[in-house]
């Protein structure tokens, strides 16, 4: 739970988390994060966080290895998020060259107070441009699709994730986005909530 980015006054505010899901999403991608914001806030009352999973239509998602996921949100009902994860999986790719979805995401993003990327999800947030000349963190197995999307990026081969920018964050693959949702508790209400979320998962 370290990074290089400085640590603001803690909040008592409590956020909304949208968790972006699509055909064969990664499931630990969003389960991972889906689980240290719920706990963290389960553990506190229930005060800190509304975690919520949003697809592009209420339709069952069918992610990575076949588990059916049902979306809380469609695109088209779906709030203004304060937190928005961008998850990966094979499916990203079907997301890079739908452009409902593509435009759902930069709207939201715009909105949010911060949005983190998981693994692949990255290659998303490079598609939008929001990456272009910023450190991100990605799956080790997908670094150079994702230069082709961003030259300009700064891909961090040797980190689990990074801070890109004011409010973007990005992980490596899959279980890295837990590292990186723990650092966002950390950040946000502090040390000991994200250590009290992490031994109660047994992390």
């Amino acid at each position: 739970m370290t990074s290089d980015a400085k640590t603001p006054s803690l909040s008592t505010q409590k956020r909304t988390v949208g968790i972006v899901i699509f055909n064969e999403v990664e499931v630990l991608d969003f389960a991972g994060p889906f689980e240290v914001f719920s706990v963290a806030s389960e553990l506190h009352n229930h005060e800190f966080f509304e975690v919520k999973l949003v697809a592009k239509t209420k339709d069952p998602v069918t992610a990575v290895n076949g588990l059916s996921v049902n979306p809380y949100y469609s695109f088209e009902d779906a709030p203004d998020f304060d937190i928005l994860i961008i998850p990966g999986g094979f499916g990203a790719r079907a997301v890079l060259k739908d452009d409902a979805s593509l435009k759902w995401i930069q709207q939201r993003v715009k909105v949010s107070e911060l949005t983190m990327s998981v693994c692949t999800g990255s290659a998303i947030l490079a598609k939008l441009g929001l990456l272009d000349g910023k450190p991100y963190c990605t799956h080790h197995s997908v670094y150079s699709f994702v230069k082709t999307l961003t030259p300009t990026g700064k891909p961090q081969e040797e980190k689990r994730f990074t801070q890109s920018d004011k409010k973007l964050y990005t992980s490596a693959g899959i279980s890295a986005g837990i590292d990186l949702s723990f650092h966002i508790v950390e950040k946000l209400h502090g040390e000991k909530v994200a250590k009290e979320t992490a031994r109660y998962m047994e992390y």
